[in-house]
Protein backbone atom coordinates (compact mmCIF):
# COMPACT_ATOMS: atom_id res chain seq x y z
CA UNK A 1 0.00 0.00 0.00
CA UNK A 2 2.75 2.06 0.73
CA UNK A 3 4.62 1.91 -2.29
CA UNK A 4 1.12 2.59 -4.10
CA UNK A 5 1.09 5.97 -2.77
CA UNK A 6 4.73 6.79 -3.37
CA UNK A 7 4.41 5.74 -6.83
CA UNK A 8 0.60 8.05 -7.07
CA UNK A 9 2.50 10.75 -5.24
CA UNK A 10 5.73 10.50 -7.52
CA UNK A 11 3.81 10.97 -10.56
CA UNK A 12 1.40 13.89 -9.06
CA UNK A 13 4.19 16.00 -7.83
CA UNK A 14 6.65 16.27 -10.98
CA UNK A 15 4.13 17.97 -12.66
CA UNK A 16 4.71 20.69 -9.98
CA UNK A 17 8.36 21.29 -11.04
CA UNK A 18 10.47 18.31 -13.02
CA UNK A 19 8.10 18.57 -15.73
CA UNK A 20 6.33 21.95 -15.04
CA UNK A 21 4.39 21.90 -18.58
CA UNK A 22 5.63 25.45 -20.18
CA UNK A 23 8.55 25.87 -18.87
CA UNK A 24 10.12 22.25 -17.93
CA UNK A 25 8.44 20.51 -20.85
CA UNK A 26 8.04 23.91 -23.16
CA UNK A 27 4.89 22.32 -24.00
CA UNK A 28 1.54 24.66 -24.63
CA UNK A 29 2.81 28.10 -25.14
CA UNK A 30 0.27 29.24 -27.29
CA UNK A 31 -2.05 29.94 -24.62
CA UNK A 32 0.54 30.37 -22.23
CA UNK A 33 1.34 33.26 -24.14
CA UNK A 34 -1.87 34.46 -25.58
CA UNK A 35 -4.42 34.49 -22.43
CA UNK A 36 -2.08 35.34 -19.20
CA UNK A 37 -3.18 39.27 -19.67
CA UNK A 38 -4.65 38.84 -15.86
CA UNK A 39 -4.45 35.98 -13.24
CA UNK A 40 -8.13 35.09 -13.84
CA UNK A 41 -7.95 34.73 -17.20
CA UNK A 42 -4.97 32.36 -16.69
CA UNK A 43 -6.17 30.51 -14.05
CA UNK A 44 -9.57 30.10 -15.60
CA UNK A 45 -7.47 28.54 -18.71
CA UNK A 46 -5.51 26.14 -16.42
CA UNK A 47 -8.99 24.67 -15.05
CA UNK A 48 -10.02 23.96 -18.00
CA UNK A 49 -6.64 21.88 -18.79
CA UNK A 50 -6.79 20.58 -15.92
CA UNK A 51 -10.22 18.93 -16.25
CA UNK A 52 -9.42 17.72 -19.47
CA UNK A 53 -6.63 16.38 -19.05
CA UNK A 54 -7.37 14.42 -15.90
CA UNK A 55 -10.02 13.12 -17.47
CA UNK A 56 -8.76 12.48 -20.78
CA UNK A 57 -5.35 10.65 -19.19
CA UNK A 58 -8.03 8.16 -17.31
CA UNK A 59 -10.34 7.52 -20.38
CA UNK A 60 -7.26 6.53 -22.22
CA UNK A 61 -5.65 4.65 -19.55
CA UNK A 62 -8.53 2.77 -18.94
CA UNK A 63 -9.41 2.02 -22.85
CA UNK A 64 -5.88 1.31 -23.97
CA UNK A 65 -6.07 -2.30 -24.75
CA UNK A 66 -9.37 -1.80 -26.80
CA UNK A 67 -8.03 1.56 -28.93
CA UNK A 68 -5.89 -0.53 -31.99
CA UNK A 69 -2.41 1.14 -32.22
CA UNK A 70 -3.13 2.43 -35.32
CA UNK A 71 -5.68 4.62 -34.91
CA UNK A 72 -4.76 5.60 -30.98
CA UNK A 73 -3.89 9.40 -31.70
CA UNK A 74 -7.45 9.78 -33.34
CA UNK A 75 -9.57 8.28 -30.26
CA UNK A 76 -7.25 10.77 -27.96
CA UNK A 77 -8.59 13.26 -30.29
CA UNK A 78 -11.76 12.36 -29.86
CA UNK A 79 -11.84 11.41 -26.34
CA UNK A 80 -10.42 15.32 -25.80
CA UNK A 81 -12.51 16.96 -28.12
CA UNK A 82 -15.59 15.58 -25.61
CA UNK A 83 -14.36 16.90 -22.69
CA UNK A 84 -13.49 20.52 -23.94
CA UNK A 85 -16.79 20.33 -25.48
CA UNK A 86 -18.19 19.63 -21.89
CA UNK A 87 -15.80 22.41 -20.25
CA UNK A 88 -17.10 25.17 -23.13
CA UNK A 89 -21.08 24.20 -21.92
CA UNK A 90 -20.22 24.49 -18.46
CA UNK A 91 -17.85 27.94 -19.25
CA UNK A 92 -21.14 29.15 -21.21
CA UNK A 93 -23.70 28.44 -18.42
CA UNK A 94 -21.45 29.86 -15.20
CA UNK A 95 -18.81 31.72 -16.36
CA UNK A 96 -20.05 33.12 -19.40
CA UNK A 97 -17.29 36.05 -19.47
CA UNK A 98 -14.60 34.30 -18.90
CA UNK A 99 -14.99 32.05 -21.75
CA UNK A 100 -16.03 35.21 -24.29
CA UNK A 101 -12.63 36.45 -22.80
CA UNK A 102 -10.25 33.25 -23.44
CA UNK A 103 -12.43 33.06 -26.86
CA UNK A 104 -10.77 30.20 -29.37
CA UNK A 105 -8.47 29.02 -27.00
CA UNK A 106 -11.07 27.08 -25.07
CA UNK A 107 -11.44 24.60 -28.22
CA UNK A 108 -8.38 24.96 -29.17
CA UNK A 109 -7.62 22.96 -26.03
CA UNK A 110 -8.28 19.77 -27.66
CA UNK A 111 -4.86 20.08 -29.93
CA UNK A 112 -3.08 21.33 -27.11
CA UNK A 113 0.38 19.37 -26.95
CA UNK A 114 0.15 18.31 -23.27
CA UNK A 115 -3.35 16.49 -23.68
CA UNK A 116 -1.79 14.64 -26.70
CA UNK A 117 2.05 14.39 -25.05
CA UNK A 118 0.52 13.14 -22.04
CA UNK A 119 -1.71 10.56 -23.91
CA UNK A 120 0.89 9.33 -25.61
CA UNK A 121 3.31 9.31 -23.43
CA UNK A 122 1.42 7.70 -20.49
CA UNK A 123 -1.59 6.78 -20.51
CA UNK A 124 -1.51 4.76 -23.41
CA UNK A 125 1.31 2.60 -20.91
CA UNK A 126 0.04 2.82 -17.70
CA UNK A 127 -2.31 2.28 -15.05
CA UNK A 128 -5.75 4.38 -14.43
CA UNK A 129 -4.02 5.28 -10.84
CA UNK A 130 -0.77 6.39 -12.05
CA UNK A 131 -2.49 8.11 -15.25
CA UNK A 132 -4.89 10.21 -12.82
CA UNK A 133 -2.01 11.12 -10.79
CA UNK A 134 0.14 12.32 -13.79
CA UNK A 135 -3.13 14.04 -15.41
CA UNK A 136 -3.58 16.00 -12.38
CA UNK A 137 0.00 16.98 -11.57
CA UNK A 138 0.75 18.26 -14.75
CA UNK A 139 -2.99 20.32 -15.49
CA UNK A 140 -2.06 21.56 -12.17
CA UNK A 141 1.48 22.48 -12.38
CA UNK A 142 -0.01 24.00 -16.25
CA UNK A 143 -2.83 26.02 -13.71
CA UNK A 144 -0.15 27.41 -11.86
CA UNK A 145 2.03 28.20 -13.97
CA UNK A 146 -0.73 30.45 -15.75
CA UNK A 147 -1.67 32.14 -12.63
CA UNK A 148 1.54 33.17 -11.66
CA UNK A 149 2.30 34.65 -15.01
CA UNK A 150 -0.82 35.83 -15.45
CA UNK A 151 -0.55 37.76 -12.39
CA UNK A 152 2.87 39.48 -13.10
CA UNK A 153 1.78 40.64 -15.72
CA UNK A 154 -1.86 42.10 -14.59
CA UNK A 155 0.33 43.76 -11.79
CA UNK A 156 2.51 45.27 -13.44
CA UNK A 157 0.34 46.09 -16.55
CA UNK A 158 -2.62 46.78 -15.19
CA UNK A 159 -1.76 47.75 -11.38
CA UNK A 160 -4.33 44.83 -10.20
CA UNK A 161 -4.16 41.04 -9.28
CA UNK A 162 -7.82 39.14 -10.01
CA UNK A 163 -8.95 42.90 -10.86
CA UNK A 164 -8.21 44.30 -7.10
CA UNK A 165 -6.39 47.73 -7.65
CA UNK A 166 -2.96 47.23 -5.66
CA UNK A 167 -2.01 50.36 -6.13
CA UNK A 168 -2.81 54.65 -5.75
CA UNK A 169 -3.89 57.04 -8.41
CA UNK A 170 -0.30 57.75 -9.22
CA UNK A 171 0.55 54.31 -10.68
CA UNK A 172 1.57 54.28 -14.05
CA UNK A 173 0.67 51.12 -15.71
CA UNK A 174 3.58 49.73 -17.60
CA UNK A 175 1.15 48.65 -20.68
CA UNK A 176 4.03 46.45 -22.07
CA UNK A 177 3.50 43.83 -20.35
CA UNK A 178 -0.03 42.99 -21.31
CA UNK A 179 0.89 43.44 -24.91
CA UNK A 180 2.73 40.31 -26.99
CA UNK A 181 6.12 40.95 -26.58
CA UNK A 182 5.45 41.34 -22.93
CA UNK A 183 4.52 38.12 -23.07
CA UNK A 184 7.80 36.60 -24.22
CA UNK A 185 9.89 38.73 -21.82
CA UNK A 186 7.33 37.30 -18.81
CA UNK A 187 8.03 33.71 -20.18
CA UNK A 188 11.58 34.50 -21.14
CA UNK A 189 12.56 35.76 -17.52
CA UNK A 190 11.22 32.66 -15.87
CA UNK A 191 12.52 30.21 -17.63
CA UNK A 192 15.72 31.89 -17.09
CA UNK A 193 15.13 32.25 -13.49
CA UNK A 194 13.63 28.30 -13.63
CA UNK A 195 17.77 27.28 -14.78
CA UNK A 196 19.48 29.40 -12.47
CA UNK A 197 17.47 27.92 -9.48
CA UNK A 198 18.05 24.29 -11.12
CA UNK A 199 21.46 24.88 -11.71
CA UNK A 200 22.17 26.13 -7.93
CA UNK A 201 20.44 22.62 -7.04
CA UNK A 202 22.46 20.80 -9.33
CA UNK A 203 25.48 21.86 -7.82
CA UNK A 204 24.55 21.18 -4.22
CA UNK A 205 23.95 17.94 -4.92
CA UNK A 206 27.07 17.44 -7.42
CA UNK A 207 25.61 17.14 -10.65
CA UNK A 208 27.14 19.23 -12.99
CA UNK A 209 25.44 20.43 -16.51
CA UNK A 210 26.21 19.30 -19.61
CA UNK A 211 28.76 20.51 -22.14
CA UNK A 212 26.89 23.14 -24.17
CA UNK A 213 27.23 21.08 -27.56
CA UNK A 214 25.29 18.11 -26.25
CA UNK A 215 22.39 20.05 -23.83
CA UNK A 216 19.76 19.35 -26.07
CA UNK A 217 20.67 15.48 -26.63
CA UNK A 218 17.52 13.30 -25.41
CA UNK A 219 20.24 10.82 -23.21
CA UNK A 220 21.72 13.98 -21.88
CA UNK A 221 17.87 15.38 -20.64
CA UNK A 222 17.72 11.84 -18.55
CA UNK A 223 21.11 11.88 -17.37
CA UNK A 224 20.87 14.97 -15.66
CA UNK A 225 16.93 14.81 -14.85
CA UNK A 226 15.76 18.20 -16.46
Amino acid sequence: MNQIFKDFSKEFTKGLWKDLPPFRLVLGLCPTLAVTKTAENGMGMGLAVIFVLTFSNVLISALRKLIPAKVRIACFIVVAASLVVTVEQLMQAFTYPLYQRLGIFVPLIVVNCIILGRAEAFASKNTVFLSLADGAGIGLGFCLSLTFLGSVREIFGYGTIFGHQLFGPHFEPFSFMVEAPGAFVCLGLVLGLMNVISAIQSRRTGVTSPPAECRNCGSCYRMFGR
